[in-house]
């Protein structure tokens, strides 16, 4: 029987590369096709039967904080927790690892385009390689030294991890989504130093543990003006 789950979704990035289109609106609530990304979030989490969701602001939080007030459901609960200073990936989740406890966890970057559910990413991560303590959604990119690029075994565990290097091994790419057990927070908390950034801190010191469920469906860091029009664009097609 799979346990409920729980979902952190980071949304508290300064959005810089999106200037000037950030300069008032939050990178999470950037719109694709008349939705803000963190909306479309919600609706797939909702989909996919999560209990709770747990938002982290930062940067014109107050703007996230009265999108939210316009958000009903009566299947699960939306909060927020506000960073005065950035916490980092890692740093966010064991600040909050509580909210966790008894639960299946999702880390999710708010500001990451995808298309289709998430019903098949966890149901990887129940079926994960019994070593595995992490499970990696990754996805094909087409600007590999943009991302962090992964090589895995014939299991589809993480072997190797390249954090944006100018010529990369490959394009298969850290989608930056992953779910996880206690036994992961478990294995954070005994990390010295703590750590604060999930990709050059906790990636590098988990190789062989981290299983990874690719999608063919399109999946973009809306980072950059070009892949916000491309995510627009994607979502035209298919309306």
């Amino acid at each position: 029987m799979k346990r409920p789950f729980r979902a952190i979704l980071l949304a508290a990035g300064l959005g810089t590369r999106l200037k000037p289109i950030t300069l008032h609106t939050p990178k999470c609530l950037v719109n694709i096709a008349g939705e803000p990304l963190l909306g479309r979030w919600l609706v797939k989490l909702e989909l996919a039967g999560c209990d709770s969701v747990l938002i982290n602001t930062h940067y014109l939080h107050e703007k996230v904080t009265t999108f939210l007030k316009g958000w009903q459901s009566d299947l699960m609960t939306v909060r927020t927790v506000h960073e005065p200073e950035l916490l980092g990936t890692a740093g966010t989740l064991l600040a909050n690892q509580e909210f966790f406890e008894g639960f299946t966890g999702l880390l999710i970057h708010a500001d990451n385009f995808m298309k289709g559910d998430l019903e098949t990413f966890l149901d990887a991560h129940h079926h994960r390689q019994s070593i595995c303590e992490l499970t990696m959604l990754t996805f094909e990119t087409k600007t590999p030294s943009s991302c962090g690029i992964v090589e895995v075994d014939n299991q589809l565990v993480v072997r190797a991890f390249h954090e944006k290097l100018k010529e990369p091994p490959g394009n298969r790419a850290n989608g930056a989504l992953y779910a996880f057990e206690q036994e992961f927070l478990d294995r954070l908390n005994l990390m010295t130093p703590m750590p604060t950034d999930f990709s050059t801190e906790v990636i590098p010191e988990m190789l062989g543990r981290i299983q990874t469920w690719h999608t063919n469906q399109s999946y973009l860091d809306i980072g950059t003006p070009e892949s916000l029009t491309t995510a627009q664009q994607l979502v035209r097609d298919q309306a």
